[in-house]
């Protein structure tokens, strides 16, 4: 068990935590949820003891042993991969490189001798024996081959790198797991491994993610970082969000009788734990959810941005026809002979096992860049608004937020004063002060805030949103996802939001180095349908 007594911690003026009292027990699993800047990834630091608090303590079982995913890539350059997944036990590493040490004595001792056997029965009872083998099959369970192991750290891609820190964390069945952003860097299948090894642990873990589906598949309860303290509530993400909702519009609604409150939150428990038998986490949090009780569940006080788009017109019978289209960069093919039409109410999600591929179709059809060979034709009725992945060539200007925005107000709008602006700025929760900010200062979440008011402003009926959640904190996922269910016009999108590609997208375009797979399916359908699998294993041959 974990138990946290009393944590304060304060950089100057700025408190990030304040009297803080919290216990994590084992077979659990928590999401750590906050809005960005809130404190996270620091608490996590914390526990771990790399950060000193200013007050309080945390106090871990004796004889508990905690692992953590670290971030920097570089800190095992000259290991081998192998040896980085080995080193993730500490105790185990340091009982292998003595025992190593005394075995090379070339006057080995009696001494030498007796502390060699209390070395081999420690190592044994570690699962010493079996490491290599054991920390092999993670490290190709997590995609990276087996031709890797013994290369250093140094030689390997930059994406094997965050998955065997990973294997590093997850390696000797820690009684203590720490995972920051995990899902980053991995594909939809390894991300499917870990929530199913997530969902069988059986210790402690912490995890800190973006990822709804990810939070959803694994955790059992939400510790939710807010006004300078962590509250933990029962269930996933979603019941978390959902239940702190309604129960936000029963407190607003005060001529609805009490007990009627009462009985909507108890069947949206019981509706809830039932849905809680199909997860993964299903015995845990069914158990977990049938204790819970009304008091528990408390309004969220979060601000969630008004992501609105209104289009100023219907889109016409012809919205998008592409036709052969092909890119390549220095010889290496991204997509080749795309060919499709997009019809109306059409949500499309685009694919591709390059992400590059997809940012190079969206640049096209955006006009950013040319095509090597075919062509693209938007309707005459489309007013299309694009939010691209990098948006630093949007901010390079030394504009406060309110200039900012204003060079992007289209033609049509004839009143363009200080209060419409504000408006538009203040959906994207910029208010006061924060409207006169310079861009030059903004973080990345901030920047990717502007650009979506500068979306609303052009009043699209079609959206292209190529990685729309980076950056972003899960508020505005949040509503940057249910406005996209919402509306009612044509997007295009590509995420590594599982759940946004989910409730958003009603037809899947996959491109590769050989032609487009084109399924009117939902994401979950697509990824599970046998034919297309096949399809796309010859598709990138």
């Amino acid at each position: 068990m974990i138990s946290v007594k009393d944590l304060k911690l304060a950089y100057g003026k700025r408190v990030l935590f304040e009297e803080v009292n919290l216990n994590f027990t084992k077979g659990n699993c928590y999401g750590v949820i906050g809005a960005n800047g809130a404190g996270k990834s620091t608490f996590l630091k914390i526990l771990s003891g790399e950060i000193e608090p200013n007050k309080g303590r945390v106090e871990i079982t004796p004889g508990e042993r905690m692992a953590v995913l670290r971030q920097n890539q570089f800190a095992f350059d000259e290991v081998t991969v192998l040896n980085t997944v080995l080193m993730g036990h500490t105790r185990l590493w340091e009982v292998h490189k003595e025992r190593e040490r005394i075995y090379a004595l070339s006057d080995f001792t009696e001494e030498d001798g007796i502390r060699a056997g209390e070395l081999e029965s420690e190592f044994g009872e570690m699962g010493g024996y079996t490491a290599e083998s054991d920390g092999g099959v993670l490290l190709g369970e997590l995609g990276v081959a087996e031709e890797y192991h013994q290369s250093l750290m140094k030689d390997i891609p930059a994406n094997l790198k965050v998955r065997v820190l990973l294997a590093q964390a997850l390696f000797g069945n820690p009684d203590i797991l720490l995972l920051d952003e995990p899902t980053n860097g991995l594909d939809l299948e390894t991300i499917g491994w870990l929530e199913n090894f997530l969902a069988d642990y059986e210790n402690i873990v912490l995890v800190v993610s973006h990822d709804r589906h990810f939070l959803d598949a694994v955790c059992t309860h939400v510790a939710d970082v807010d006004r300078q303290k962590i509250k933990i509530f029962t269930g996933n993400y979603t019941f978390w969000y959902q239940s702190s909702q309604l129960m936000a519009r029963q407190l607003s609604d005060k001529n609805k009788k009490v007990e009627d409150k009462r009985q909507a939150l108890l069947d949206f428990i019981a509706r809830f734990s039932a849905n809680a038998s199909k997860s993964k986490q299903a015995t845990s949090r069914k158990k977990a959810l049938e204790k819970l009780t009304i008091e528990e569940i408390e309004p969220s006080y979060r601000k969630y941005p008004g992501i609105i788009f209104q289009p100023l017109r219907e889109v016409g019978n012809q919205i998008l026809n592409v036709e052969k289209l092909s890119k390549s960069v220095e010889g290496r093919v991204l997509f080749s002979d795309i060919s499709f039409t997009v019809n109306k109410g059409d949500k499309i999600a685009i694919l591709s096992q390059d992400p590059l591929a997809v940012t190079a179709f969206f640049n096209c059809i955006a006009g950013l860049t040319t095509p090597d060979a075919g062509h693209f034709e938007w309707g005459s009725t489309v007013t299309y608004a694009y939010l691209p992945q990098e948006n630093d060539a949007y901010f390079a200007g030394d504009l406060n937020l309110m200039d900012w925005l204003r060079q992007y107000v289209p033609d049509h709008v004839k009143d363009v004063d200080e209060p419409f602006l504000r408006g538009f700025l203040g959906k994207m929760l910029f208010s006061g002060e924060d409207v006169l900010k310079k861009t030059k200062v903004l973080s990345g979440g901030e920047k990717v805030r502007c650009m979506l008011s500068r979306m609303m402003l052009q009043n699209p009926n079609v959206i292209l949103l190529d990685q729309p959640t980076n950056h972003l904190d899960l508020e505005s996922i949040q509503s940057f996802n249910d406005q996209c269910v919402e509306y009612k016009s044509n997007v295009l999108l590509s995420s590594h939001d599982h759940t946004f590609m989910q409730t958003v997208a009603n037809r899947i375009i996959e491109l590769t180095p050989r032609g487009v797979i084109d399924r009117l399916m939902t994401f979950d359908e697509y990824w599970a349908d046998e034919r297309v699998r096949s399809i796309r294993a010859s598709s990138y041959c």
